[in-house]
């Protein structure tokens, strides 16, 4: 299972919204700035996240676009399942209707790996890379009393 560059700039685009969700509306030329990504691709990738209703858009001068709900809400899984449909490394993992299941000696291993991957990915909310992302900006002495 690879991830394409739509799966992973949809992440990356969700991410940049929650952290810069301060209640005003991002322009897609400030999103595309900061992640370094083609304006006409992003404009691609945030039609597909308005339609299935991920982020909202407001129109005009003051418009752009602002997450539909709290990050918390939105897990890596949900947004990458959107942009990338399913995520299974074989497709009799999550189809099951292959008539040889029952009898395929390596369908354990892809049933594990396909859960695990759903663990992963599922467990990672858009809140949780961005507290990560601002434990990275601060200086090494503030991160080491936290840890103390």
């Amino acid at each position: 299972m690879k991830i394409s560059t739509k799966g992973r700039y949809a992440l990356k685009v969700m991410l940049d919204l929650a952290q810069h969700n301060n209640g005003e509306c991002i322009k897609v030329k400030d999103i595309a700035a900061r992640q370094d990504i083609s304006e006409k691709y992003l404009e691609q990738i945030i039609a597909v996240l308005n339609k299935a209703g991920y982020v909202n858009s407001v129109r005009g001068a003051q418009g752009g676009y602002r997450l539909a709900k709290k990050p918390e809400e939105y897990t890596v899984g949900m947004i990458l399942r959107l942009m990338e449909g399913s995520i299974a490394p074989v497709a009799c993992v999550e189809e099951g209707d292959c008539d040889k299941c029952d009898s395929c000696e390596t369908m354990g291993v892809w049933r594990d790996l396909y859960n695990a991957i759903n663990q992963v990915v599922d467990g990672v909310t858009l809140a949780d890379l961005a507290t990560k992302g601002q434990d990275k900006a601060k200086p090494e002495s503030e991160m080491l009393e936290k840890l103390l």
